[in-house]
This record gives structure tokens, sequence and C-alpha cells, in this order.
């Protein structure tokens, strides 16, 4: 009868720790509300689309009552070689007790657009729209942009304006006006431009070139490499990471040139996520998880020993027993926010131990059972840990 009772109890003492399993899931989702306030203050993660060539162009269609009028289309032109280099410096900032990754990154971007054939298309070159093609790179956050962008194309310079004309590769991001004579010369069109961008979390780039050649730098050591792409020759040390990816057109499902229809651009990104590695929270959650194991071995042990004691122990005695198991987890959440979770687990487990075999010692009056138990509990925690 006392079994049943003990193992009814177990299950009873479950319910505390699903209410801390609430209590850390309210303060992680503190944290990503934090991040997100920073982020948005700073800006947001960041993806590189682009550059391309956007080509307005008149064409003739029929509407729903047969009138013939003319409507406006773009046409999309991918570079023919994208080679992007830089650097990320990483910023970690405090925000009460919460840290957010934040970075900077000076990018330079350059390649070769071929001569836009328009052919191929089915447009004829008399109903472009040559005064507003434009050079576009779409930017997940325009606040990010830390300086005036200065674009090369050949040997003409012209400064890039946020005004990102409607398109279907980007919604934000930064424009120029490209001279008509550079488009009509039946030759390659060169371009550089140099980015300096503000981010948070991650920074990705778009294959748009027929090959794209990214290397990107960094001092930051906790860094994941992501999306549809990995590098060809990753490098992630304590030192930080020097990353590089070569794609070809090959391997996506875009074309270099294309109408008005949408593409499978953002589905190709891929880039770098500055992590933070496993917080507090989720190794404090991990170990919530453990409870039952907690208290169903602790209440094992104290079963036993009243068993083999011969010494009648009364049920309150188990809850308040597995009521000194649960205020393990809430030091442990809340010295972990200030101390980290090594040390923060170390002192929730020395007070939880100290607790329990204090207890142990006034209930059977012998210091022997007490140190069989606190032996147990540490050895208990320690392997909890390593889990």
């Amino acid at each position: 009868i006392k079994a049943i009772v003990v193992g009814f109890l177990i299950l009873v003492l479950l319910i505390p720790s699903a209410f801390i399993q609430g209590l850390v899931q309210e303060r992680q989702e503190r944290q990503e509300q934090v991040i997100a306030e920073v982020s948005s203050k700073w800006a947001l993660g960041q993806k590189i689309s682009g550059p391309f060539l956007l080509v307005p162009y008149l064409t003739a269609e029929k509407n729903e009552k047969g009138v013939v009028t003319e409507v406006k289309r773009n046409a999309y032109f991918l570079p023919e070689k994208l080679l992007v280099n830089g650097t990320l410096f990483p910023e970690i900032r405090k925000r009460s007790i919460y840290k957010v990754v934040l970075y900077k990154t000076d990018l330079n971007l350059s390649g070769t657009f071929n001569p836009l054939n328009f052919s191929a298309l089915g447009i004829n070159p008399s109903a472009v729209l040559w005064n507003e093609v434009r050079f576009c790179i779409g930017l997940t956050d325009n606040r990010g942009i830390a300086e005036q962008l200065q674009l090369q194309l050949d040997d003409s310079a012209a400064a890039m304006d946020p005004d990102l004309p409607a398109n279907g590769i980007a919604s934000t991001g930064v424009t120029a006006i490209v001279p008509q004579a550079l488009l009509n010369e039946n030759k390659s069109c060169t371009f550089s431009i140099r980015l300096k961008l503000n981010g948070s979390e991650r920074l990705y780039f778009t294959p748009v070139g027929k090959q794209t050649q990214v290397e990107l730098k960094s001092s930051y050591t906790n860094a994941s490499f992501a999306g549809n792409y990995l590098p060809v020759t990753p490098s992630n040390s304590t030192n930080g990471f020097n990353a590089k990816w070569s794609i070809s057109h090959f391997t996506r499902s875009f074309p270099q040139s294309w109408n008005d229809e949408k593409t499978g651009i953002d589905e190709a990104a891929f880039g770098v996520e500055l992590l933070q590695g496993v917080d507090s929270y989720a190794k404090t959650m991990r170990s919530v998880k453990y409870a039952l194991l907690f208290i169903s071995l602790t209440f094992c042990l104290f079963f036993f020993i009243e068993v083999l004691q011969k010494r009648t122990v009364h049920a309150l005695q188990y809850v308040l027993v597995g009521f000194a198991l649960s205020i393990f987890y809430t030091l442990l959440l809340s010295v972990s926010e200030y101390l980290g979770f090594t040390l923060a687990y170390l002192i929730a487990a020395a007070a939880t131990v100290t607790l329990i075999t204090a207890y142990i010692k006034s209930v059977f009056d012998k210091w022997s059972v007490a140190v069989v138990f606190a032996v147990f509990l540490s050895v208990l925690y320690g392997m909890i840990y390593v889990l």
C-alpha cells in the first residue's frame, strides 16, 4: 500500500514540474522578445538578393473587352559572374540580463553583366524603356545600410537610392539608373560596389551569378552555415570562421533572365547564422524534463531506506522532499540568468542536496543514512548534468 501511495505521489509531483516548464518557456519567450526588439532598432537579419538589372518594357495586350492597350512589364537579367568578398564584425549587445548578437559587415560586390539578350525573351528592343533601366540590390532591412552606396559601372559612378521599384525579387533594397550607353554596346558591363551593412543573427546571399563566389570571414566563433548551399571550404575554429562558397547556375532552379513571372531566388539563399549556443533556458528545460527520473529514483531510495531502517515515514515527508527537488529547478533558472548554467547548476544542486540531507538527518536521526542520501543525490545530479 505504501508503495502505491509513493507511486501516486510521484505522479502528483509532476504537476509543479509542469508549472516550472511553463516558467522556463515564459522566460525564454521574454528573451526572444528582447532580441527582436533590439534587432528591430539596429537591423534585422539581412539577405542580399542580387544584384540584378530591372528592364521595363511595353507590350501590347488585350483587355477583357478586347481592346489592345500598352502594358508595362519588367524583364530581369542576372550577372554572368558575381564575386562577394568581405568581413563580418560581430557585436554582443546587452539588454538587462539578455545578450543579443549583432554585426557589421564590410562587403565588396563585383562582377559582370553580359549584353542583354532581348530576343531570348521575345522583347523588341524598341519597346524597352531605356531611361528606366535600373541596377538593383535587394536587402531585407534598409536600416542596416551604414553609409552612402556608390555604384561603379565600367568607368561610370552613380549614387544608389533606396527607392527600389516594385519587382518580383525583393520588396526593399537599393537601386540606381543605368546609363543607356552602357547597355547598347555589344560588350559586357562590369560593376562593383562596397556595401557596409548592419544586421543581426544571420547574413544570407543569393546565387544570382551564372558563377557565384562568396568569401566571408569573421572572428565570431559560434557560427552555423545554413541555407541551400554549404561552403566548399568551411573553416570554423576558436579564432572565428573563413568560409568560401562557389555556386554554378546548374545547381539552382531559375534562369539568367526572365519576364515578369516569379522565381525561386529566395529558396536558393545561403549564408551564415550567428548562434548563441545552447543558452541557459534550453539547458534548464532539458533538466526539467528529467524531473520524473529525479523524483522517482529519490523516492525509491527514500522508500527502501524506510523499509531497511524499519522506520515509518509519513507521506507528507515524501511530498516535502519532492518539493525540495522542485526548488532545484527554480534555483537553476533564476541563478543561471546571471551566472551561467554550469555555476548555477552547481549552486542549485549544492543547496538542494544540503537541504534534503539535513531533512533526512532529522527524519531518521542517523548521519549514516543522511550521508548515503547525500552521495546518492550528488551522483544523480552529476549524471543528469552530463546528460
